[in-house]
């Protein structure tokens, strides 16, 4: 397995139809021809990922939507002009060009320009899309380096291309419209607020479903191997406290050794905890320990998102 900043490289295996992993902003995907049946089904096995599961498809700019959509509502459009590139994903009526494998026979497709150097130069250069889900093992904590991808995919990747750790940390904001009118249906790098400034008021519906019309949706994902709780659940005089490992946003909790924290953000930036988040969660899952535990974060900007992640990742 190579793992480089080799663009030609990367190129050549994608147009042979291979899957290898690639650098957003958010987290890192494992990314093969969205218009190539054989190379997706590859991202499912190389997953282990159910096919009642979509796929979110990855373009160079926002002319492409046209070629992949049969649609595009005037406040989508508005959404993709303020924040693409960037960690929004909009749900579309889909073009036939696009397969029901993709798509989990769903009639609509998850668009995204992804904010990174590289895999923007990467798309620019291929005359097809990427269908890129994250690139780790199905439900389990996604990867924001190279590294992560390395350690959980190993042979099973042909390619890493590396960018570096990933600013954003959290998967994309999933749009949906229903009458032309917004839906949230997952949590994400990009805020509820940010959104409301650019098109107003949106609906949020990102319950759990055990057939998803988003990725992101089902009951238990994002989850460590080591249980996650949070910490006002428990009884702590009833634990042993030197098998627990704890994630917290500003500061450490007093009866949990220091080796076994994580601390987000020092600073109380929920942008910085965010892109720290799923590294930490990483980093104690491999201490075996008994359990993990964790704060609620403040419910504004990613704080949400964080949030949410950490309720599927508990189940």
């Amino acid at each position: 397995m190579n793992e480089m900043t080799d663009l030609e490289t990367a190129i050549e295996l994608l147009k042979q139809n291979k899957v290898i992993a690639i650098p957003t902003e958010t987290v890192y995907g494992l990314a093969a021809n969205a218009l190539n049946d054989h190379a997706v089904t590859e991202i499912f096995a190389i997953k282990n990922r159910p096919y009642f599961d979509p796929l979110i498809v990855h373009i160079s700019d926002i002319k492409q939507v046209e070629k992949y959509a049969n649609s595009f509502p005037k406040k989508a459009e508005k959404l993709a002009n303020a924040f693409w590139p960037g960690p929004l994903t909009l749900i579309l009526p889909k073009n036939k060009i696009i397969s029901d494998l993709v798509t989990s026979g769903l009639a609509y497709v998850g668009l995204r320009v992804p904010n990174h150097p590289l895999t923007l130069q990467l798309l620019s250069k291929l005359d097809f899309p990427l269908a890129a889900p994250s690139a780790n093992p199905f439900g389990y904590v996604s990867p924001t380096s190279a590294q992560h991808v390395k350690d959980q995919l190993g042979k099973r990747v042909s390619f890493i291309l590396d960018g570096g750790s990933c600013e954003v940390g959290l998967e994309s904001t999933i749009v949906m419209f229903e009458d032309d009118e917004p839906v949230v249906l997952r949590l994400g790098g990009l805020s509820i607020e940010s959104i409301e400034t650019c098109i107003g008021k949106v609906k949020i519906n990102i319950s759990s479903h055990s057939k998803p019309n988003s990725p992101g949706q089902l009951d238990k994902h994002y989850a460590t191997r080591t249980p996650l709780k949070y910490k006002d659940e428990l009884d702590f005089t009833q634990l042993n406290t030197t098998r627990i490992g704890a994630i917290v946003f500003e500061k450490t909790l007093s009866f949990i050794s220091r080796e076994n924290q994580e601390v987000l953000s020092p600073n109380s930036s929920v942008k910085e905890a965010a892109r720290n988040l799923f590294a930490a969660m990483r980093r104690l899952d491999a201490l075996n320990l008994d359990l993990i535990v964790t704060e609620k974060f403040p419910e504004f900007g990613l704080g949400s998102a964080i949030n949410d992640r950490l309720n599927r990742a508990r189940g």
